[in-house]
């Protein structure tokens, strides 16, 4: 409630819903430990070679970027090229002690770094913005909430970019307002991978490019468990490996399933259960790909209990490729999501549909929609422009306001642990008894004591939960 009054205070200055921001003086904000609104807010990006460079350009006028650090120069020069003012850095930790002017970090890294590098920010009085999903881990996830905690004045924002679409908020609205009834199951899916996966890992050491040093591998590693560099492994295609990213569901599912967790109020699952294809590389022999790598398809299946007034709910995620079948109510022209990927809620009174991102948000069958009178908006709105959501977030440090963050990690950090708990299920098919031989069946369903991190029915799945760090590599405080 704390978190929608303030927002909403703001709104009544009828800016918050245009294409630009307003500065809020100082002398109305109060208090100590703002950033003065008159002043821009000085930014670092750390890994900025790829959706770190959109995020940094999407900022607005009132960042000022003053520090830049990247393993890699030469994917990195376009933003050094774009920003030639901000100081240049391959270890984030040198950045963070020499560049005594920034205020905020901006963060995407491979996921393997994501909550090593906003651990150490945090922990340096920085503000952050960490892109999807927050963390490798689950363990982690709980650990950047529970720094956001312990340092209540930090701003911090999962870079979900949707959560702040209007078609998003509008959906919670919807649910709140009873339009869509009782919703009981959820579908979600998206085309990913678009990248190599389901594969085994490669063997061969090829030399590091040009643009890298042996450091910076060791860097880009990070926590993981040390490889050879090969280009098979880097760049956009680290995704589809588990030492470094976290497969389709870890790429997509903080865009798609985030607007039914929020409409629904969600919280942790109780149980889930996964399925994936399966790579044979003879006859009848499957290779053990997703020891290393994620499926090239899979369908996850999350139940979570009821809330309050709300039913318990089923929510199916696929990915790959696998799509379900069209509702009865689609009209055989009339799209099914959009950008690649959607989420169906099935109502008692209705259904409702978006897209990828949040977007598009629509009851089915759409010819509903030419009827249907939208509820009173009683939730924030941010401006919808490209690079809202960046935006929010920079305007919140200059209003010193944690509150206004579109996306903190009081909800982020929730919604990342149930995502990656998807990925626990896929990868247990893997996990060997004392013999060699697979230890569960690849179907089994998993229960999940949520407060307390813990699979209750399978104890070696819980090695996932927190991985083993390489020597030398911490989470820091």
């Amino acid at each position: 409630m704390t978190k929608v009054k303030s927002r909403r205070e703001f709104l009544k200055t009828g800016s918050a819903v245009t294409a630009s921001f307003m500065i809020v003086p100082r002398h109305v904000l109060g208090g100590k430990g703002f950033v003065a609104p008159s002043d821009k807010v000085n930014v670092a990006g750390v890994g900025v070679g790829g959706m770190g460079f959109s995020n940094m350009q999407h900022l607005g006028p009132n960042a000022n970027v003053t520090a830049l650090c990247d393993t890699d120069w030469d994917y990195a020069g376009k933003c050094f090229k774009k920003f030639p003012q901000a100081k240049q850095y391959r270890d984030f930790r040198e950045m963070l002690v020499k560049s005594k002017d920034i205020d905020a970090v901006v963060i995407a890294t491979p996921d393997n770094t994501h909550a090593m590098i906003a651990m150490h920010a945090m922990d340096k009085g920085k503000h952050v913005y960490v892109q999807k999903p927050l963390t490798h881990d689950i363990y982690e996830a709980r650990a950047l909430t529970e720094m956001a905690k312990k340092h209540p004045k930090l701003i911090t924002q999962m870079g979900n970019q949707g959560h702040s679409n209007e078609s998003n908020i509008e959906l919670a609205e919807w649910v709140k307002a009873g339009v869509l009834g009782d919703v009981s199951k959820v579908e979600c899916w998206t085309n990913r991978p678009v990248w190599p996966q389901g594969l085994p890992y490669p063997k061969d050491e090829v030399a590091l490019p040009a643009g890298i040093t042996k450091e910076g591998w060791d860097m880009w590693l990070g926590p993981a468990e040390y490889k050879a560099f090969n280009p098979a492994i880097y760049h956009f295609k680290w995704r589809g490996w588990w030492p470094f990213g976290t497969g389709a569901l870890g790429d997509m599912a903080c865009h798609i399933i985030d607007p039914p967790f929020r409409a629904l109020n969600l919280g942790y699952p109780t149980t889930v259960e996964a399925y994936s294809s399966t790579f044979y590389d003879r006859d009848f022999h499957a290779a053990e790909t997703t020891s290393e790598s994620a499926p090239s398809a899979s369908k996850i299946v999350f139940n979570f209990p009821a809330r309050g007034s709300m039913p318990a709910v089923k929510l199916v995620w696929t990915d790959g490729g696998i799509i379900y079948e069209r509702p009865e109510e689609l009209k055989d022209q009339d799209a099914l999501g959009w950008d690649g990927g959607g989420a169906l809620l099935h109502g008692s009174k209705t259904k409702a549909m978006t897209g990828c991102y949040g977007d598009n948000t629509t009851l089915v069958p759409f010819d509903k929609m030419s009827s249907f009178t939208k509820p009173a908006p009683t939730l924030p709105r941010i401006a919808g422009n490209q690079g809202g959501h960046e935006r929010n977030w920079i305007q919140a440090i200059q209003q010193g306001d944690p509150s206004f963050a579109s996306c903190p990690f009081s909800y982020a950090g929730p919604l990342t642990e149930t995502i990656l708990l998807g990925n626990i299920a896929l990868r247990v098919s893997n996990l060997k008894n004392p013999q060699g031989r697979p230890l569960v069946k690849e179907q089994i369903r998993l229960h999940w004591d949520g407060p307390a991190m813990k699979i209750t029915n399978l104890d070696e799945a819980n090695q996932f939960v927190k991985r083993e760090y390489r020597k030398g590599w911490d989470l820091g405080a």
